[in-house]
């Protein structure tokens, strides 16, 4: 059972969008998933008692700090992945949930700001291996990339990453009305009306290629039944 966990210092970074697109995705996969809701915010929360009961997906809400761990420990057997979002903070919180993660994903959108607060986490995760010996798997995600923004630029934000030893998702997340309107109207990029939502077609495939790389990344120990079963349907 896998703990990713998003975390930006900068609030605003697209942080809470790919955690809830990656978890829905999972979810929509067969793979059991656990939203941890660490965000004072709580939007994935607000979220979901809007949407309702989701198949193999369970939300929960007023994480602590105290608390997280115990989250994690309750419900291991009964979860594929934990997906855990952050309040745009660097502090205890986000120190204790780096902690306990298999891969922190850090969303970074192409402004200074957002690579300040990116690098803010960075920071974190070189103090952890530096001081307790503790290195934990990261990667930045690229996320509201507009349309126009061309191959060549992307490429050269992901060598400029590269070439300070940060691994960046080919992956990255554009900017779709779909993402936006999740929270407004509730339910996944699977339940809403094409015939409502511009592109749905373009942000169902950019959400699959999301999970798709993330499990390649962290793949999960053990595939559930339901995961199970998907696959010998489609056999």
């Amino acid at each position: 059972m896998p703990v990713i966990t998003f975390a930006n210092a900068k609030g605003g970074a697209g942080k809470t969008t790919a955690a809830l697109i990656l978890a829905t995705e999972l979810a929509a996969q067969g793979y059991r998933v656990t939203i941890l809701d660490a965000d004072p915010q709580r939007w994935i929360t607000r979220w979901h008692d809007l949407t309702g009961t989701r198949p193999n997906l369970t939300v929960i809400s007023e994480v602590s700090m105290g608390s997280l761990q115990s989250h994690i420990r309750e419900n291991r057997d009964t979860t594929d992945y934990f997906v855990v979002d952050l309040a745009g903070a660097r502090d205890a919180m986000v120190a204790t949930a780096i902690g306990l993660s298999d891969h922190v994903l850090i969303p970074i959108q192409g402004c200074a700001m957002d690579a300040h607060g990116g690098a803010q986490i960075l920071e974190l995760l070189h103090q952890l291996d530096k001081r307790a010996g503790v290195r934990i798997e990261h990667s930045v995600v690229l996320t509201r990339m507009s349309a126009v923004v061309t191959t060549r630029a992307m490429a050269a934000i992901k060598q400029l990453l590269a070439e300070r030893g940060v691994a960046v998702l080919d992956t990255a997340i554009a900017e779709r009305a779909a993402f936006r309107d999740i929270f407004d109207c509730g339910g996944t990029l699977r339940t809403m009306d094409p015939a409502r939502v511009s592109n749905l077609d373009k942000a169902r495939e950019n959400a699959r290629l999301l999970a798709e790389e993330v499990m390649r990344r962290v793949p999960a120990p053990r595939a559930s039944a339901t995961v199970l079963r998907g696959r010998l349907r489609a056999a």
